[in-house]
């Protein structure tokens, strides 16, 4: 009877494990569809900054974000997957709200810039957790080198989102405080 519980527990376990996977699977469509499309579109977010530090950091994010596609590639393969894409709504989402807000605010104005850092850290946010996530997941199925290249894309979403913060409350917040309609 002991031997019936054992097998019984090892297939749930085999069950849980692979619904965890395909769901680590969908996690990765879903972020790895999400990088790309911030890909697409971070030209035009650094092209409506006006504050040299702030299209700085985009430009960077934008260099540091195809290294991160290619990343979650080298994560698909080292779980013997595939590379794909599923749409994320909640990027699709968030980077529809920046261009809105280009389009909202008056061009070459630094409350412009307040409001792109504003929908830059939404989405560094929601990388952030998408990525924590990933990288915890990833350790509960064993799978170590990806975990190791979640970590490094998720402190690099951090140090962004750090610098986000320094220059929005460095200088572009005070000096669009100033501005007038």
């Amino acid at each position: 009877m002991s031997t019936t519980k054992s097998a019984a527990a090892a297939q749930s376990d085999s069950s849980e494990e692979s619904a965890l996977k395909e769901l680590f699977i969908e996690e990765l469509k879903d972020i790895y569809w999400a990088e790309s499309h911030l890909v697409k579109n971070m030209p035009t977010l650094a092209k409506a900054t006006t504050s040299a530090p702030l299209l700085k950091a985009f430009e960077t994010h934008l260099a540091q974000t195809k290294e991160q596609v290619t990343r979650l590639e080298q994560v698909f393969e080292s779980i013997g997957e595939e590379a794909s894409a599923k749409k994320c709504e909640a990027m699709n989402g968030l980077v529809k709200e920046a261009l809105e807000m280009i389009e909202d605010t008056k061009e070459g104005t630094l409350t412009r810039d307040v409001a792109l850092i504003s929908c830059a850290q939404k989405v560094e946010h929601y990388e952030i957790a998408s990525y924590g996530t990933l990288k915890t997941l990833a350790g509960v199925l064993g799978f170590k080198q990806a975990a190791g290249l979640l970590e490094q894309t998720l402190q690099e979403e951090k140090d962004t989102d750090s610098l986000l913060t320094q220059i929005a409350e460095g200088s572009v917040n005070q000096k669009a405080k100033k501005e007038k309609i």
